[in-house]
């Protein structure tokens, strides 16, 4: 198994928008975006977003996820973290949270990291926490159809 990591390229917004199946997913990954997602959304999103990194496995793009919020010596919030469903289950998720980490530490010393993640997102709920994040907060909000969801925000001391 070979996996590296890089910045995100102009080519590979397609293929990440690919991997939302469902409006649901795409919730997830990211809630301000319409769904369908389109190219635009995505590259809007990177464009205001730092450290935009993808994860390649055998030299194909399977994930993707950015820092929505990044402080020097302070905080670094990871966002639209999304993995290729046909490889989910298979630990690409924590591999790419764990170098999102790294990226903290190591280009803005961050002295923590934070997440948050909807209480319907059964899977990432389960790596968070095995990964070392802890619940800190919840957060009442709505998903597209107006049903009350809990965003529960966790975070890891560096």
């Amino acid at each position: 198994m070979s996996v590296t990591f890089r910045t995100v390229q102009a080519q590979d917004i397609a293929r990440i928008c690919s991997f939302a199946r469902t409006e649901e997913e795409q919730f997830f990954f990211f809630p301000a975006a319409t769904w369908p997602l389109t190219e635009e959304q995505l590259q809007a999103s990177v464009d205001k977003r730092s450290d935009s990194t993808v994860i390649e496995f055998d030299g194909v793009v399977v994930g993707f996820a950015n820092f929505y919020k990044w402080e020097q010596a302070g905080t670094c919030t990871i966002g639209n973290v999304i993995v290729d469903p046909a490889i989910r289950g298979k630990g690409i998720g924590a591999l790419l949270i764990e170098q999102m980490i790294d990226i903290a530490r190591t280009r803005h010393q961050a002295s923590e990291v934070t997440l948050s993640c909807f209480n319907s997102n059964v899977a990432g709920l389960l790596l968070y926490p095995k990964l070392g994040f802890v619940p800190y907060a919840i957060e009442e909000r709505q998903d597209k159809q107006g049903r009350r969801l809990a965003l529960i925000h966790l975070r890891l001391a560096t």
